[in-house]
């Protein structure tokens, strides 16, 4: 796709989980390049959204991917079109080490761009052999991020990467998204007013399973007043976990 339209196309997503209705007619568009997040407290559906558009929940809508309609596509042949998904635990084994985890993306046919993953985050090459478990925070959203880019996506779709991260490390988070986001498109998930103010070109804002903002993220982030009425906070409220919560390297503590 050269510009002709958007890229990924979302329209009248329904979902309905054990009677209740999660997602209410959930429509939005993103386009070719950049970031965009798709913002909203907990609860509020957006994570099911990413699951509607990967076929991972029964849906009604309509969804389109690069042109195509994937709508009836089964998950696998969504994510063999060019779909990579790091989810919000982001999927490290810790006991595995650094190469070993970027090689469980080799199990999808190839091409796989180690070439672009170690110009992005030359980290990863330099920690190639440390157990993935032993990495800091931000380090291992890295390599989520560098094994989803592995096998050369269209599109990337980054499930709350700061969730449980102190602020120190949300800033890592934020230039490795940024980084992530020069080669390939992000749909960024995120209830971080700090990270999509920094990264984020548009923002999609759900509420109780409805879309109720779409446009530029700066165009909302500079409106505190706005921000408070859609997201119930304030915009200096930077909701980043307590740097308790995590040790000095961005490690969860027990």
């Amino acid at each position: 796709m050269t510009g002709a339209g958007p890229l990924l196309e979302a329209a009248d997503l329904n979902v309905w989980i054990e009677g209740s209705h999660i997602l209410q007619g959930v429509s939005f568009t993103m386009p070719e390049r950049g970031v965009t997040s798709l913002l909203g407290r907990n609860g509020v559906g957006k994570t099911t959204t990413v699951k509607a558009v990967l076929g991972l929940v029964p849906r009604a809508g309509r969804i389109a991917f690069d042109g195509a309609d994937i709508t009836a596509a089964p998950t696998h042949a969504i994510v063999a079109r060019g779909i990579g998904y790091v989810p919000e635990d982001r999927g490290i084994f810790a006991a595995l080490t650094v190469a070993e985890n970027l090689r469980i993306a080799e199990r999808r046919p190839g091409p796989h761009r180690y070439d672009l993953v170690h110009e992005l985050f030359p980290e990863l090459e330099r920690r190639r052999d440390q157990p993935a478990g032993t990495l800091s925070g931000g380090q291992q959203q890295m390599l989520a991020i560098g094994r989803a880019l592995l096998n050369d996506n269209r599109l990337l779709i980054v499930d709350e990467p700061t969730k449980g991260l102190a602020p120190r490390i949300v800033r890592e988070v934020a230039d490795a998204v940024a980084r992530a986001a020069e080669r390939v498109p992000v749909l960024l998930v995120e209830q971080n007013l700090s990270l999509v103010r920094r990264v984020a070109g548009d923002a999609v804002v759900l509420d109780a399973g409805r879309v109720v903002h779409t446009g530029p993220a700066a165009d909302l982030l500079d409106d505190a007043d706005r921000v408070r009425e859609l997201l119930g906070v304030s915009r200096a409220a930077a909701p980043a976990a307590p740097a308790a919560a995590t040790d000095t390297e961005g490690r969860p503590t027990p």
